[in-house]
């Protein structure tokens, strides 16, 4: 496993720029580039942040205060620029999010009121524009038709990859940001299949196949197109990317403009019986290369109905710890709470090596305060902590027995099937 051995900061922070590096495969060449990550060392890895994905219920004003405390990064609706501005005034640090769909227009009623679009909408092309402006923006079966989202009534397909429709939308919402003082935009559905909403085959397609080609063909190129408007005013671009471990290099190039969400992290697969998906294919590597430059945000979500999910989420984050990781447990679909683990206040600190994959398929990484250790295979393995630590919320003193400084040797530990652990110093 990974150990902590060095006693300075900065030639950890040295050598884990470099292992990181080296685990992208971003060398181009040893020397010159250990001179450059020597020279100029990352900032600090610390332990994951915490974000708040607000996009339920309208926050009460209670809500805004615990959040300008406890959040690194809110995500709002269009329609609680008050809310924006009350965080802000409360946490001039906070940077909030709005949040604007991709790839719909909708027409369900606050999407619409009195037969026009509201003011202030959850996309960047509003539906009754589109109607009578745009009809060509919809997109459509090989029999003509629309096509509505299964399990979201009223959400529409809109042509992701037609240029106009991509010029609109981020003057439309680049406009908005600006004017009304958000830090940027969560992008929501960058997705990688139409199959998770409609079962349409698009015209001019033959195939489901052809259909998900020229969808992430055309969300490539939007994202292209929006990210560049964004970056030049100055505002964060951020969206929810989905099932990168399938696609080798599409979690790289749709952060490269200010970060990333993945909404299903630490997801286990085989219906809750196997592994951890986002270990699979390429997807973590990617993300490690990401947080350790420390350039942009990575916003994790992890589905969380019991403690193993809750530990294997955040330990997960923890093996991405770095200047802009940012964790959140969801423990409902509609994200209507303001959400919070106890993990979140384990006090791990900072990272003082690269996360490391032992033989067994255990990931573990050491910190200034602690370790965690996540499992994302599909069996019980065992796994040796350090000594001296405890699981973190416990708040046992330590003794001649359990201290820091024991010469007994720590036991072994068997983790179960996409668990993590958790451990910190006694208090």
């Amino acid at each position: 496993m990974p150990k902590a051995m060095l006693t300075r900061a900065h030639r950890r922070r040295a050598i884990l720029a470099a292992v990181l590096v080296l685990a992208a495969g971003g060398l181009a060449g040893c020397a010159e580039s250990a001179a450059q990550v020597t020279s100029a060392p990352p900032p600090e890895p610390l332990a994951p942040c915490a974000w708040w994905y607000g996009i339920g219920q309208p926050p009460s004003q209670n809500a805004l205060k615990l959040a300008a405390q406890r959040y690194e990064v809110v995500v709002l609706n269009a329609d609680q620029g008050a809310a924006m501005r009350k965080l802000h005034e409360l946490n001039p640090q906070i940077k909030v999010l709005v949040y604007k769909d991709l790839s719909s227009t909708r027409n369900y009623p606050g999407a619409v009121v009195d037969g026009k679009d509201a003011q202030f909408l959850p996309t960047g092309i509003g539906y009754v524009a589109a109607q009578q402006q745009h009809p060509e923006w919809f997109a459509t079966d090989n029999h003509g038709n629309r096509i509505e989202w299964q399990g979201y009534p009223r959400h529409w397909q809109m042509t992701v990859w037609d240029p106009a429709y991509q010029q609109a939308w981020s003057s439309a919402v680049v406009s908005e940001v600006q004017q009304q003082g958000w830090d940027g935009v969560l992008a929501d559905n960058d997705f990688n299949s139409l199959s998770h909403y409609s079962a349409a085959v698009l015209a001019g397609t033959s195939s489901a196949s052809e259909t998900d080609r020229k969808l992430r063909d055309g969300l490539d190129a939007f994202l292209s197109l929006v990210g560049d408007a964004f970056q030049k005013a100055g505002k964060e671009f951020v969206p929810n990317v989905s099932e990168t471990h399938l696609t080798p290099g599409r979690w790289t190039a749709h952060s490269r403009f200010g970060g990333a969400m993945e909404e299903n992290f630490g997801f286990r697969e085989d219906a809750g019986s196997g592994g951890l998906l986002t270990f699979r294919g390429n997807e973590f590597q990617e993300m490690r290369a990401q947080a350790a430059l420390g350039e942009s945000r990575l916003l994790l979500v992890t589905r969380t109905r019991s403690e193993q999910q809750d530990r294997a989420g955040y330990a997960s984050a923890a093996l991405l710890a770095g200047p802009r990781t940012c964790w959140t447990p969801a423990t409902t679909d509609d994200y209507r709470n303001p959400e919070w683990s106890p993990l979140q206040n384990s006090g791990l600190g900072e990272a003082v090596d690269a996360a490391g994959r032992l033989a067994n398929g255990v990931w573990t990484r050491t910190f200034t305060n602690g370790w965690v250790a996540v499992n994302p295979t599909s069996a019980t393995q065992t796994v040796t902590p350090p000594p001296g630590l405890v699981a973190a919320g416990e708040q046992r003193q330590s003794t001649p027995s359990a201290s820091p400084t024991s010469s007994a040797p720590p036991a072994p530990v068997r983790l179960a099937a996409a668990d993590g652990l958790v451990l910190v110093k006694p208090k």
